[in-house]
C-alpha cells in the first residue's frame, strides 16, 4: 500500500480508527470517526489530512491496523475510540501497549481526570498511550473514550463560562510531542486548544 503524498513537509497524517463490533458490523452507526474528524478540523491550523479504519473489537486486528497506519502508511498520530472499559471485549489498550516502544502514561491519568469532572465511572477506563518507532519514522498512537462529548471534552479540556482554561485537554501536549519524535509541526486554533510548546521550540512566523 502506497503511503499517501504529504504536500508539504509539515503536513500531518493523522489516523482515526473507531473499535466497536456493533458499528462496524453496522449495527448502529459509528459515531467515533465523525466526532474526531469534527474536533480536528476544527482544533488544527496548520495542514493535515487523515485516514480511517472501523473495525470490531479484536485485539490482533487492531494490532495490525495500527502497525499499519503507523508502519506502511506513515501517520504520525493514530488516535483510537472505544475499546477502552473493563469488559471482555474491550483491548484496545492490550493492543496499543503491544505495539509501542514506549509508553506516555500522562495522557492516560489526564484523560481520567477530565471526565472525573463529569461522571465517577471515569476510573473505568483505560486509556493508555504509546509512541511507536520504526527505522527512522515513530508515531504517538493514542486511546481515547468512545463517546463523542468524551472525545472532545478529554481532547479540548475544561473552560469556565468566559473561555478560560480549567483542565487542560490532552491535546495541548500533543503538538510538542510530535515535534521531539521529528514529526511535523503542527498548529492550533487557540480558541479550541492551545498547543503548548516551550519558547525556544515555538517557530517564529
Amino acid at each position: 500500500m502506497n503511503p499517501p503524498k504529504k504536500t508539504n513537509p509539515d503536513e500531518a497524517l493523522i489516523g482515526f480508527v473507531s473499535i466497536s463490533d456493533r458499528a462496524s458490523d453496522g449495527t448502529y452507526e459509528d459515531k467515533g470517526i465523525p466526532a474526531l474528524r469534527d474536533w480536528f478540523t476544527r482544533a488544527l491550523t496548520s495542514p493535515w489530512k487523515s485516514e480511517t479504519r472501523l473495525i470490531p473489537d479484536e485485539r490482533e486486528l487492531i494490532e495490525r491496523t495500527l502497525i499499519e497506519l503507523v508502519d506502511q502508511l506513515g501517520c504520525d498520530l493514530v488516535v483510537t475510540t472505544g475499546g477502552t472499559g473493563p469488559a471482555r471485549r474491550d483491548v484496545t489498550p492490550e493492543a496499543t501497549l503491544a505495539v509501542g516502544t514506549k509508553e506516555m502514561p500522562g495522557f492516560g491519568e489526564q484523560m481520567r481526570q477530565v471526565s472525573l469532572h463529569f461522571v465517577p465511572t471515569a476510573i473505568l477506563s483505560r486509556q493508555v498511550a504509546v509512541i511507536r518507532e520504526t527505522g527512522e519514522h515513530a508515531a504517538l498512537i493514542m486511546n481515547l473514550p468512545g463517546q463523542p462529548n468524551a472525545i472532545r471534552e478529554t481532547l479540548e479540556g475544561l473552560k469556565d463560562a468566559e473561555g478560560k482554561p480549567l483542565v487542560a485537554g490532552i491535546f495541548a501536549a500533543v503538538p510538542y510531542c510530535i515535534d521531539l519524535i521529528k514529526g511535523p509541526y503542527i498548529e492550533t486554533d487557540e480558541a479550541v486548544c492551545k498547543a503548548w510548546r516551550p519558547k525556544a521550540a515555538i517557530r517564529q512566523k
